[in-house]
């Protein structure tokens, strides 16, 4: 039996705590939060379950096993260090930590300790994501050309961090997962319509090896929801948009064939067209998929690596932080 604490229960916290409760051979004993009526709603909704405004009851204390870290990204850190110097595995929310510093101090922890590390990147395990994943792996279609993304709708603004920080880290650990190489530059550009100076609105560059670029739109001030994703490949093309309640993903068989003879003058450029078909898509809940596989890698833990370890979540906060670096100097190429 695995003994789990969560630490905050606000947005997204009776989420985590729902799922956790959920697995067979899994107790949530302990419910943290600063928040009086959070505390309120979780006494209503897991009847039973310790409640404290204390969090080092739950990363202190010698009866539990792991911790969920569900709290803003500036008390990451801390808390899954205290966690971990106690003992503890630990599942965070994303963004992993505010600086790639303090992931890499959190992932050398974790390894002397022989402990494991889950960055919250729930939309790895969604059906589409998974399902893409495996299109990609069977080379359908083809050598990867571009990644582009667009997440925007109208709020939530939030007052700690910009649009890239809160909503980036999706597409960011989407496109970390399904495309093989690893990113080498970033760049962004981005405006901050108020007073707080927080950008709302963002566009980021990200360069791979062999031509491969990513792009992505994300938008706090949209008049739409829009969760669009598209990848072309050498042979195929990709759409996925999350907001279709069927039909998630379309493949077409559409594409740019290039033949040349001698001289680039001679280039000759032609258009193939074909059919389009959806693939069934699975759809179970991801974050009981994502909840399910953290509880496996602790029964199994031989250090092995996972999909949304602490070094997925630290290769998401260099792209971050050199996004940061790029807004400041209104969009230059940072390397990574």
């Amino acid at each position: 039996m695995i003994t789990f604490g969560v630490i905050g229960y606000g947005y997204w916290g009776p989420n985590i705590v729902r799922n956790f409760m959920g697995i067979d051979d899994v107790t949530v004993c302990s419910i943290a939060d600063k928040n009086p009526d959070a505390l309120k709603r979780a006494s209503k909704a897991c009847p039973g379950v310790e409640l404290t405004d204390d969090y080092t009851a739950i990363t202190g204390s010698p009866d539990i096993d792991a911790v969920a870290i569900v709290t803003p990204v500036s008390m990451h850190f801390e808390l899954a260090k205290e966690a971990l110097e106690n003992g503890k595995h630990v599942f965070v929310e994303k963004p992993f930590t505010a600086t790639a510093e303090q992931a890499e101090q959190l992932i050398e922890l974790a390894e002397k300790n022989k402990l494991r590390i889950m960055v919250d990147h729930t939309f790895i395990f969604t059906g589409a994501v998974r399902k893409i994943k495996e299109i990609i792996d069977t080379g359908e279609l083809g050598d990867i050309y571009y990644f582009d993304s667009m997440r925007v709708n109208l709020g939530l603004f939030q007052h700690d961090v910009n649009v890239i920080w809160d909503l980036a880290p999706h597409d960011l650990a989407i496109m970390d997962y399904l495309i093989p190489e690893k990113p080498v530059a970033v760049s962004a550009t981005g405006a901050a319509h108020f007073n707080h100076g927080m950008e709302n609105i963002a566009f980021l560059t990200v360069y791979f090896p062999n031509n491969i670029i990513a792009h992505i739109n994300v938008n706090w001030l949209s008049p739409v929801k829009v969760r669009t994703t598209l990848l072309c490949g050498q042979k195929k093309m990709l759409v996925w948009n999350d907001l279709e309640p069927a039909d998630k993903i379309k493949i077409y068989d559409k594409g740019v064939d290039i033949n040349s003879t001698e001289g680039v003058y001679n280039l000759l450029v032609s258009y193939r067209s074909g059919d389009m078909w959806a693939p069934k898509v699975d759809q179970t809940e991801a974050l009981k998929l994502e909840v399910q596989h953290f509880i496996d890698c602790i029964n199994n833990n031989n250090g092995g690596p996972n999909a949304n370890d602490g070094y997925a979540g630290l290769s998401v906060i260099k792209m971050l932080e050199a996004s940061n670096r790029s807004l400041q100097s209104r969009g230059c190429v940072v390397e990574l």
